[in-house]
């Protein structure tokens, strides 16, 4: 059964790795997703999720998780940016899920509790060699931006609650 919740402490290790290995594939194909977990320990780039209750939710924000009887396969995340936007983060999903809806209702999860929030915008950064995604973040009515804070990943969009 799948259900989706808000991480919980003893479920970073997973979370952690779960975006590794999606990422890895997109990223570093021909690296295994254990070496790409590794880089991105090294480089600080998951620290945000080692400290999920001080970066998201005491901070107006909200991190999800996706089980599947239990076993995480994805997650999706809200972090505030200012009074009246918020930031879709980590939104990653094992590739054998996809095309079930599963990220759909994660958003829209994530849109309530942005409107509960009272933002009234919400923008992500993503990466060109996500084609899946950025397709994914169009049908669901984002639209590119100009970037709005210098990252490797190139694309900044932006949807209007």
């Amino acid at each position: 059964m799948i259900e989706t919740t808000s991480l919980q402490p003893h479920q970073v290790n997973d979370a952690k790795y779960v975006i590794s290995a999606v990422a890895q594939r997109i990223y570093y194909p021909e690296k295994t997703p254990q070496e790409f977990y590794d880089i991105l320990a090294e480089e600080g780039e998951l620290n945000d999720i080692d400290n999920f209750q001080k970066v998201y939710e005491s901070n107006n924000g909200l991190f999800l998780v996706v089980l599947d009887n239990k076993k995480l396969i994805g997650t999706g995340a809200l972090k505030r940016m200012d009074e009246n936007t918020a930031e879709l983060k980590r939104l990653w999903l094992l590739e054998e899920y996809h095309g079930q809806g599963i990220g759909h209702r994660v958003v829209m999860r994530l849109f309530d509790f942005a409107r509960q929030k009272g933002y009234t915008r919400i923008r992500l950064q993503t990466g060109e060699m996500q084609t899946r995604a950025l397709e994914f973040y169009k049908r669901l009515g984002f639209y590119e931006i100009e970037s709005y804070r210098e990252s490797m990943d190139n694309i900044s969009m932006e949807i209007i609650l």
